[in-house]
């Protein structure tokens, strides 16, 4: 059996699921416009320069969470599926998991993204392991803060260990591990496995990825795919 790890935003989506949820609740009004959208791009500018303090960029994330009832949410996100989720993800995004999964792979999403905004995004690719970052809740309801080690750069490593040792493994377990992303904060687990691949790459994992011979994929439509 192989181990297949995908990274989610900017990899198996064509977008920032992140960014996205912040800009959904800014146009429901949720959200001040003048107060959060600046400083929703200047996180993502951060995120994608490998500058991000994702402890500052959780603050902001998910304190929104916690202001209104679990079932407000998730008729919220509901919504978000339909109009900002799901028009970003493309047939050879969907193929490419569902290759791995028909093979009997070992397939687990791994994304800093919180696993309230995650979860249902997993479920329409037919994944059933996320490894994300867990906003505590209390009563199911959230508090705001986030539960846990973040499931960002080295820590996503620490999560995906945590989460093999429960089901019995380790990542040295398996001949064939790959990892699917495309974000140079990636490159530690990207070193971890023995089958990185980069999707659709910023620069600095594409030049990381050809001067080590690692495959270089796009799974976005043919008119907007850089290689």
């Amino acid at each position: 059996m192989d181990l297949v790890l995908f990274d989610l935003d900017n990899t198996l989506l064509y977008g920032d699921s992140d960014f996205e949820w912040a800009q959904f609740l800014i146009t429901k009004g949720v959200l001040d416009r003048e107060v959060y959208e600046a400083r929703n791009q200047d996180f993502y500018d951060q995120y994608k320069a490998g500058t991000l303090d994702i402890f500052e960029f959780l603050d902001f994330q998910l304190k929104p969470l916690a202001r209104h009832p679990r079932v407000q949410l998730d008729e919220w996100h509901a919504e978000f599926m339909a109009t900002h989720v799901r028009p970003i993800i493309f047939e050879p995004a969907r193929a490419l998991v569902r290759h791995h999964l028909e093979a009997g792979a070992l397939v687990a999403i791994v994304t800093a993204t919180n696993s309230f905004v995650t979860a249902p995004i997993a479920r329409e690719f037919g994944v059933r392991h996320l490894v994300a970052t867990e906003p505590e809740a209390i009563n199911g309801e959230f508090t705001g803060k986030p539960h846990g080690l973040p499931c960002f750069r080295e820590g996503k490593i620490t999560r995906v260990d945590h989460w093999l040792a429960g089901l019995g493994h380790a990542i040295g377990d398996f001949a064939i591990s790959r990892f699917y992303s495309d974000s140079l904060n990636d490159l530690p687990l990207l070193a971890k496995v023995t089958h990185p691949v980069a999707v659709d790459p910023d620069a600095t994992l594409e030049a990381h990825a050809r001067s080590h011979g690692w495959p270089v994929i796009s799974l976005r439509p043919p008119a907007s795919a850089k290689c």
